[in-house]
């Protein structure tokens, strides 16, 4: 995937995750480094689980759910 598919995913990934925790997203250079962020986290938690995405949906679900933990452990932090 090239550097706009990642830009993309990224994008994505962190307005759904954003949407997801908080009820909003971080702007459109925000999304994009919690999405990327978030893909790298997704792709070593399903690779200790042996999975892998093997499509674009499957990067990009893989990116919200990693997004999503990133998320998380920044609120548990926070609080």
């Amino acid at each position: 995937m090239g550097l706009i598919g990642w830009l993309i995913i990224g994008g994505l990934a962190g307005w759904i995750a954003g949407h997801v925790m908080r009820g909003g997203g971080f702007g459109l250079f925000g999304n994009i480094g919690v999405g990327i962020l978030g893909a790298v986290i997704g792709g070593f938690l399903f690779g200790l689980l042996g999975l892998q995405a093997g499509s674009v949906i499957g990067s990009l679900v893989t990116a919200v759910i990693g997004a999503v933990v990133l998320l998380w452990g920044i609120n548990m932090l926070k609080k």
